[in-house]
């Protein structure tokens, strides 16, 4: 399968669960607050929106939700651990690294900044080197063998 005709796919790590999103995304952004970050097990939590009338759907299996706050449940994979969404009343935040193709949702706005690790605004500071010029881990890294879902749907996971 592809891209769907029209909307965004996307899903969690291992293929267990898989979504659409049928209609416009909305305004993306970037959350620093401390809850997301360890929502996300990351610096900050990449997250989009729905404009109105745009649905979510869940096209394979669904996601296992942790109640984070007394309003908020997050949506992660249960079999891999995948974050997926951010589920506020009447407000849904889906992860956009989740996406298929993530290089087409751009974060517009930052919020919870009180909360921005000290060394986030210095990333571009820090040397930067590709996977292939790490010679230390070469051997290792050419023994890999992904598991990983591919980044579009497929009727069947994992493969026969």
């Amino acid at each position: 399968m592809s891209k769907p005709a029209s909307g965004h796919a996307g899903g969690c790590q291992c293929g267990a669960v898989r979504f659409r999103v049928d209609g416009q995304l909305g305004t993306a952004s970037i959350c620093h607050c401390r809850m997301c970050q360890k929502a996300f097990g990351s610096l900050y939590a990449p997250l989009v929106g729905l404009h109105d009338g745009a649905e979510l759907v869940w096209t394979r299996g669904e996601p296992t939700r942790f109640q984070s706050s007394n309003h908020v449940a997050r949506g992660f994979c249960s079999r891999c651990g995948t974050p997926l969404t951010y589920e506020a009343p009447g407000d849904i935040g889906i992860a956009i690294g989740a996406f298929d193709h993530p290089h087409e949702i751009v974060p517009v706005v930052q919020y919870g900044v009180e909360g921005k690790l000290p060394y986030a605004d210095r990333m571009p500071e820090i040397p930067e080197r590709r996977t292939e010029e790490d010679s230390d881990a070469a051997v290792f890294l050419k023994s890999i063998i992904s598991n990983q879902h591919p980044d579009h749907d497929t009727d069947d996971w994992p493969p026969a």
